[in-house]
Order: C-alpha cells, then sequence, then structure tokens
C-alpha cells in the first residue's frame, strides 16, 4: 500500500481533507481529528493528512496544558485495551490495528505502545513516512533506546533520506561510544549514501553490507524513487518501463505488479491498472481482501472519469452522467456484495454493504448490515446513525429515536458526528409529533453552531410561535 498524496485520492474525500486543516487552525481540534480520521478510514495511505492527524493531536495536548507525569501515566494506563486489542489485529488487519493506535493517540500523543504498534503496520503495509513519523517521536523520548534509532535510520533511508539517516544515529552513539551495533549501523547507512549518490564502485569495495540489501545501484535507486510520494510523469514513466521489463523473469512478483497497477492508475490509464490488479490476484500470493478492495476503488474511479470526459455543453449530458453514476452504483452494490460474501467477518465492508443498500433504498438489507457493523469500533456509530434513518424510513420512530439516543451516550466528543445523531433525533422526534421534545435537541445544536443545517430556522420559528 504505497503512501498517497492528497491529489491521488478520490475528489469527495479532498475537501474533508480541506476542511480538517480549517478546524486545525481554528483551534476546533476535536473536529480536525473526527474530519482526519473520515479521511484515513478511507484512505490510510494519505501521507500528508496523517501528518495532519499527527499536528493536531499534538495541539490538542498543547491546549489541555500538555501532558503532566502522573496525567500520563494514567493515560497510558487506560490505553492498555487498546494497545493490546490494536496488538492483536496488527498481523491480519495492519489498517484496523493503525486506526485503533492512532485513536490512543488522539488523547495521549506521545503514547509509545501506540506509536511502535503503527511503526509494525506501516511497516507491514509498505507506507515508510508514516513509520518515520512515530519512529520520530519514539527516538524523541527515549534517546538512548538505540534500536528505535537504528529503525529510524534504516526508514529514512528508505524514503531516500540518507543524510538525516546518519544524523540520527550520531546522537546514541554520543551516548554510548563504541556500541558495534550502532557502529555497524552507520557502516550500512553511510554505504547506502555511497550507493544512492553513485560511488557503487567505491561501495564494491568495502565490505558489501548493502550490496547483501540491494543487488545494484539501479535496484536502488528504483527502491528511493517508488517511495517517493509525489512521482513526476517523467518517473512514472520510466518506472512503468523498468517494472514491466523486470516482469519478464519475474512474471508473478507480487510487489511490481501492484506498484504497475498503482503506477497506471495514477496515470488514469485504468483498464491497464485493472490487468495486473487481475494478474496478482490470480498468483498465489494475491487474495486478500485490500485487494479486491483497491480492484473496485480503481474500478469507480474509471466510471469517475469517464464521466468527467463527458461533454458538458452536449443537450443529452444530464441524461448520460445520470446514467452512467446509476451503472456505477450498480457495480458498487454487485462488487460489495461479493466482497461481504468473500469477508464475511470484516464489519466494515459490512458497514459499506449497508450504506450502497441504504443509498438504492433497500433498507431492510441496510438494516441487517448495520446492526452486524455495529461490531466494528471504528464504525459502530455511523452504522447506529444510518440504522436509525433504516427505522425512520420504515416509520418505526421508537425504535428510531432509542438508537440515536444510545449513539449520543457514547459519543462523548460534541463534534459535527454527535450534532449529526442529536439532529436526526429532532427529526424523529418530529416524525413523532413531539414537538417539545425536537426542540429541546435542536437547541442544543443552536447553543454552538447556529449554522447547522435548518436548526436556526426551526429554532427561530418555535420561539417566535410562543
Amino acid at each position: 500500500m504505497p503512501e498517497k498524496s492528497v491529489n491521488e485520492i478520490p475528489r469527495d474525500l479532498r475537501p474533508i481533507f480541506t476542511k480538517g486543516n480549517d478546524a486545525l487552525a481554528r483551534e476546533n481540534f476535536d473536529y480536525a481529528l473526527a474530519l482526519f480520521h473520515q479521511v484515513l478510514a478511507r484512505e490510510p495511505a494519505v501521507f500528508e493528512c496523517r501528518k495532519a492527524l499527527r499536528k493536531a493531536q499534538a495541539a490538542k495536548a498543547d491546549a489541555k496544558g500538555g501532558s503532566g507525569f502522573f496525567k500520563k501515566v494514567f493515560s497510558s494506563a487506560g490505553s492498555l485495551p487498546q494497545i493490546s486489542k490494536a496488538q492483536m489485529a496488527l498481523h491480519k488487519n495492519p489498517v484496523e490495528a493503525m486506526a485503533i493506535a492512532e485513536q490512543v493517540l488522539d488523547s495521549d500523543p506521545t503514547n509509545s505502545g501506540a506509536h511502535r504498534v503503527i511503526v509494525e503496520a506501516a511497516m507491514a503495509l509498505e507506507m515508510p513516512q508514516t513509520m518515520v513519523l512515530s519512529l520520530e517521536t519514539l527516538a524523541k523520548h527515549a534517546p538512548k533506546d538505540k534500536a528505535v534509532a537504528i529503525q529510524l535510520a534504516d526508514a529514512l533511508a528508505d524514503i531516500g533520506d540518507v543524510k538525516r539517516a546518519e544524523r540520527v544515529l550520531a546522537e546514541p552513539m554520543r551516548l554510548l561510544p563504541g556500541d558495534a551495533d550502532l557502529a555497524q549501523a552507520l557502516k550500512n547507512i553511510s554505504a547506502r549514501r555511497t550507493l544512492v549518490e553513485g560511488g557503487y564502485n567505491e561501495l564494491a569495495k568495502g565490505d558489501g553490507s548493502y550490496r547483501d540489501i540491494l543487488r545494484n545501484e539501479q535496484e536502488a535507486v528504483e527502491l528511493e524513487q517508488s517511495q517517493r510520494t509525489q512521482k513526476t510523469e517523467d518517473t512514472a514513466e520510466r518506472l512503468i518501463a523498468e517494472y514491466e521489463a523486470r516482469l519478464l523473469n519475474e512474471p508473478n512478483h507480487p510487489k511490481l505488479l501492484r506498484s504497475l497497477a498503482e503506477l497506471y492508475t495514477q496515470k488514469k490509464q485504468f483498464d491497464r491498472a485493472l490487468s495486473y490488479y487481475e494478474r496478482l490476484k490470480a498468483s498465489d500470493q494475491g487474495a486478500d481482501a485490500a485487494l479486491d478492495r483497491a480492484i473496485a476503488e480503481t474500478t469507480v474511479r474509471r466510471f469517475e472519469h469517464e464521466e468527467e470526459q463527458l461533454d458538458v455543453a452536449a443537450p443529452d449530458h444530464a441524461e448520460r452522467s445520470a446514467l452512467m453514476q446509476a451503472e456505477k452504483l450498480a457495480f458498487q452494490v454487485a462488487e460489495c456484495q461479493k466482497r461481504v460474501a468473500n469477508y464475511p467477518t470484516d464489519m466494515a465492508i459490512r458497514y459499506e454493504m449497508g450504506v450502497l443498500y441504504f443509498s438504492t433504498g433497500k433498507i431492510g438489507e441496510a438494516i441487517q448490515e448495520f446492526q452486524k457493523a455495529q461490531g466494528n469500533p471504528h464504525k459502530r456509530l455511523a452504522a447506529m446513525n444510518y440504522l436509525a434513518q433504516c427505522f425512520a424510513k420504515r416509520k418505526m420512530f421508537d425504535l428510531a429515536a432509542k438508537t440515536l439516543q444510545n449513539a449520543i451516550k457514547e459519543k462523548l466528543v460534541f463534534d459535527d458526528e454527535k450534532k449529526e445523531l442529536i439532529y436526526h433525533l429532532g427529526c424523529v422526534f418530529e416524525s413523532m409529533r413531539k414537538k417539545e421534545d425536537a426542540i429541546e435537541q435542536f437547541k442544543l445544536i443552536y447553543e454552538t453552531d447556529i449554522g447547522y443545517k435548518d436548526v436556526a430556522a426551526k429554532v427561530d420559528a418555535y420561539y417566535a410561535g410562543q
């Protein structure tokens, strides 16, 4: 899962990221955290968003007076169940493990257990910049931990920042002079620097420690370039040519197949991208939920790209656009049904299926999926929100109200998600003709956000009528 830039994610997520940055600038930290988490839930590889999330977590902690010794001790103790849960999820679902760890960092941004989980998850997902982000925090708070320093230096070298990797090792070497492990690590990093800067012949005369890792200078440059988030068009073209040439000798190499699929997706050559994804899926190492999701998302992006190519001035533009959107939705439903069948215990897919059923009016099917999706802690409140809307559409207003009230109790932070839950509860009370109960819900939002939906109009009308 190579890391992405914001420009590479679906269009509907980009405004959410922008709103998150705006909220951070206004010091509305809880709202910023919620928005960044929303983006990362769908696109965990967006490094800019994860970096912004980390900034928001630190800013929130600073605004609350930092973390004193006793506060840190109690916070760390309280997060132990979540850390254990994240560690259990690491091998089966590193994306979920990382998400759980990020929730811990929301309240304790220096929690070493959470950062170690993120490092391991990022390593499994091949996200070196994310590794660096957490390793920097670990190194800052444990300058004598040589294992962390060595791991950070290696990660920095992997993203091409070899000079900084050398500097990272300098401090622990000063604290632990003569340490053989640190000396060997620095030697290996220096060899990488020599190799990347073009001195392959000088490296060949040394002890060869880095040559054991990478076969030749060309592969070292490829590795560095492939892990850069921002790839120029020329670099993408060259990488495609080189990877396809290597495939002649390694036709089923999973990393090459996935990289080619992602590069062709970046270039909006979606058919070529999908052909490589299918080759990867057909290989022995190809079957997994993340791959199926990548194929689905690439196909959806192809639909969106084709719709963008329509002539807006054509008289039948609206009709053709509506037809393509219907085809896209039909594909999403059918494809998600297959993933539900293949991964029945993945509650995130269940939630996705519920949203699709809801959007197509299949309320009974949506209810079933949202009830199951509540088992995923990161989808629980969103699933309860949708579940209440399903009950309301069936005029089961008492069930809708009860579901929303339970969700509101669980939601401690008064952010946009909580506002939406309260707003929907007010609407349910309106449908039940409980005018006073409804207005009490709308007033809760009015007190903090007068511009939220039509809350101002509802509250003002209520007082005008008295």
